[in-house]
C-alpha cells in the first residue's frame, strides 16, 4: 500500500476512518478480504506471495495498515513486511501492537515501511528504514506515504523526483481532507474516496507494470467496524461491502 490517509479521532462516533491505496506489481497475486484469524477475529485482504496483509483490523478495535518507505539504506528484508502487519494484528490495543513491533525490529531486518496501529485511545506510527522512528498521533487527519506522513518526508538520493512529487500529493490529499464543519464521518469518508480516485491528486497509479491494484475504506468505531473495499483502482472499480462480522 502506497496511501493511508486516515482520520483519528476527529468523529465523534467513528475514532477511526481510514481511506487508502494499495500500489503493487500488476502480476502479484492477492486475496480480497475476509475473516483471516478467529482469535482474535481479524478481516483482512491477502498477499498470497508471502500470506501477509497490508491493512486490517481485529474484533478489539485495532487497526494497522502499512506502507513501504523509500530509504537509502540497503536492508535485507529477511520477512515480508505484510507478516508484521498480520502478526500486529494479534495484539488487544494499538500500544501492544507498537510494542511488538518494536521487539520484531530488534530481532529480524525489514525493507522499509511505514506502519500505523490505531485505537480509539492512540495511534502510532512506527516509520522503518534501518532505525525506528516512533511517533503518536495527535487527532487530526494523517497521510502516509512511501516518504513520510504529514509533511516530515525523507526524500532518497536514488529517485529524487518521484519522491518529491508523492510529498507534494501528500501534502495535497491532507489539505483537501480537512474535515468540513459539521461533518460527520460517512461524508468524509465519501470525500476521501473521490480524493485518492482522482488522478489530480496522483495517488491512483497507473504504469506497465505497477500500480494501484486495490483500495479500501474502512470505519471503526463503538458499534463495530465497516469496510468497503475495491479490488482494482478506484478511479474504475466500485467498492463493495465486506462482510466484516467477527
Amino acid at each position: 500500500m502506497c496511501t493511508l490517509v486516515i482520520a483519528w479521532q476527529v468523529f465523534a462516533d467513528t475514532p477511526i476512518a481510514v481511506a487508502a491505496n494499495r500500489d503493487e506489481h500488476l502480476d502479484r497475486p492477492s486475496d480480497p478480504p475476509a475473516k483471516i484469524a478467529a482469535d482474535p477475529g481479524v478481516v483482512a485482504p491477502r498477499d498470497s506471495e508471502a500470506g501477509g496483509t497490508w491493512i486490517g483490523y481485529n474484533e478489539h478495535g485495532l487497526f494497522v495498515a502499512i506502507t513501504n518507505r523509500w530509504v537509502e539504506a540497503d536492508l535485507a528484508g529477511d520477512r515480508s513486511r505484510g507478516l508484521l502487519v498480520r502478526d500486529a494484528l494479534r495484539h488487544r490495543t494499538a500500544e501492544d501492537a507498537a510494542r511488538f513491533v518494536e521487539r520484531e525490529v530488534q530481532d529480524l531486518e525489514f525493507e522499509g515501511f511505514n506502519l500505523v496501529v490505531a485505537d480509539a485511545n492512540a495511534a502510532v506510527l512506527l516509520e522503518w528504514g534501518g532505525q525506528l522512528a516512533v511517533r503518536n498521533f495527535d487527532p487530526g487527519v494523517h497521510v502516509v506515504v512511501n516518504v513520510g506522513a504529514d509533511g516530515d518526508f525523507v526524500v532518497p538520493s536514488h529517485r529524487p523526483e518521484v519522491s518529491e512529487q508523492q510529498a507534494a500529493n501528500a501534502a495535497s490529499v491532507r489539505t483537501a481532507l480537512q474535515p468540513e464543519p459539521g461533518e460527520r464521518a460517512g461524508v468524509w469518508l465519501e470525500r476521501a474516496a473521490d480524493v485518492i480516485s482522482d488522478h489530480e491528486y496522483g495517488v491512483c497509479v497507473h504504469h506497465n507494470s505497477f500500480g494501484t491494484r486495490s483500495s479500501s475504506l474502512v470505519t471503526i468505531g463503538p458499534d463495530g467496524a465497516s469496510y468497503r473495499f475495491a479490488p482494482g483502482p478506484p478511479c474504475e472499480t466500485e467498492y463493495y461491502r465486506v462482510d466484516a462480522s467477527l
